[in-house]
């Protein structure tokens, strides 16, 4: 179907014939047109150009950034104007943050003075803040209004909100005192008073909050929007769930690319210049390239146990692997389950006894099938020595030891790094793995000298 209407676009825009164009477009669906110019964008002005100002709109605020500034760059003055204007709050501060300062004053002339106010006041709070995310478009009215002035209210103002599902009760201040649904006020009398209505259990955002905090509250909540206040709880603004859904998808992205061990992209894989790539990559790459030396330091405090008993070398990448994966999952597990709010930092005993636990049953089971698999070898040949024994022990306790480490190092580095303000995501798996490599050999040659001193050591 999706190739149909390329095709069938592909045709109007060699006819020339921007009238049928344009009736093409206003009749797919918003989400079809995005598509069209994801396959076709050296079209996309063209299309925005064409589109009613209103589709227009609801396309290019779906559209990633880096589409949106190759259409703002070749986009008409007049349909430029048109299309800032109507911008949703939101949508509009989200694009401007991301703009250069110098293009941003450019598109800011465009606004009206109350609009330019506004873009500047949501500008003003911090990038990451839930103040970039909300609209001043709500419906507000006084606890002492009738349901039916209240109607009438929405009737005259409900057009320019975000969304009329909730609606805020606000006191002569402008402090919020509650929010009621549509349809509890749709269902009363009509000449009940709002302030009757209202149950008083609030749910609100402070500007100032990270915008993971809304994403959390959005999760717990049954909510379509909320609303955003200040230190004074004076009603700023509202989010809606669209804007969370999107920002959720970004911190999820940005979440993955850290836990893979490089640092978040800016832009789409296939958007970033080569060189860009390079830099957001290579900078963990020196620091666990480093980190890994450090394993050539540890072995070098054991070469003399190594060259008496070579045979402890051969398992080496096992005890290391076992750790770093064990390590590794750990890591993961914690990282997502703090994104999903199911962890706090304050429940750093509960998880570290959970991993003391199913650590040690995780390095039984490993320890055990290392050591089963050495007494098997041991059967067919004499690879391993008349001290086989001794051997199959030290590497099965070892197992136990490192697994158990790398789940207790995997868990609590993402709290700990909470605990110190940074972003748990970036104690990556890659990170736990040469943590873990490092002190697993320490672990590994330390067993080794209690069990083999005076045998093979």
């Amino acid at each position: 179907m999706e190739e149909m209407i390329v095709e069938e676009i592909v045709k109007l825009l060699e006819q020339e014939d921007n009238t049928q164009l344009k009736e093409y477009l206003d009749n797919l669906n918003i989400s079809d047109v995005e598509h069209l110019i994801d396959e076709l964008p050296q079209h996309a002005v063209t299309f925005i150009d064409t589109l009613s100002i209103k589709r227009a709109v609801n396309v290019f605020r779906i559209l990633d950034f880096p589409t949106q500034e190759r259409i703002i760059k070749k986009l008409p003055g007049n349909k430029l104007a048109e299309l800032i204007n109507l911008l949703p709050p939101d949508d509009r501060t989200s694009l401007f943050s991301e703009l250069s300062g110098e293009a941003v004053k450019k598109l800011i002339i465009l606004l009206p003075a109350k609009d330019r106010v506004e873009a500047l006041s949501l500008l003003g709070y911090e990038e990451d803040s839930v103040g970039r995310l909300m609209t001043p478009d709500y419906v507000a009215v006084k606890k002492d209004w009738t349901v039916a002035r209240v109607l009438e209210h929405i009737r005259r103002y409900g057009k320019n909100s975000e969304t009329i599902d909730v609606i805020y009760v606000i006191d002569r201040d402008g402090t919020l005192l509650d929010d009621i649904r549509i349809r509890e006020i749709l269902l009363a009398d009509p000449d009940a008073k709002i302030g009757d209505l209202t149950d008083r259990r609030l749910i609100a955002l402070n500007a100032n909050d990270h915008q993971e905090e809304a994403i959390n509250i959005f999760r717990m909540n049954n909510r379509v929007a909320l609303p955003v206040v200040d230190e004074h709880n004076v009603l700023l603004g509202i989010v809606t769930v669209d804007d969370i859904l999107w920002i959720a998808n970004e911190e999820y992205t940005e979440d993955m690319q850290k836990i893979g061990g490089t640092q978040a992209l800016d832009e789409p894989y296939l958007d970033m210049p080569i060189f860009g790539l390079f830099k957001k990559r290579i900078g963990w790459l020196v620091v666990l390239f480093l980190g890994e030396m450090l394993t050539a330091t540890a072995m070098g405090h054991f070469e003399a146990d190594i060259a008496k008993a070579v045979i402890l070398a051969m398992f080496v990448p096992l005890i290391i692997s076992s750790g770093g994966n064990s390590g590794s999952q750990a890591s993961t597990l914690i990282i997502q389950a703090m994104a999903l709010g199911e962890i706090t930092v304050g429940d750093w005993w509960r998880v570290m006894r959970r991993e003391i636990i199913s650590g040690l049953m995780l390095g039984v089971v490993l320890g055990t099938i290392g050591f089963l698999r050495i007494a098997l070898w041991s059967t067919f040949t004499p690879i391993y020595g008349p001290h086989w024994l001794l051997i199959g022990v030290t590497v099965g306790v070892s197992l136990v030891g490192v697994v158990l480490w790398g789940s207790l190092a995997g868990s609590m580095l993402p709290l700990i790094l909470k605990k110190l303000g940074a972003d748990p995501a970036t104690s990556s798996a890659p990170f736990v793995a040469t943590l873990v490599d490092v002190t697993g050999l320490i672990i590994y040659f330390s067993v080794a000298v209690m069990f083999l001193t005076g045998v093979l050591l």
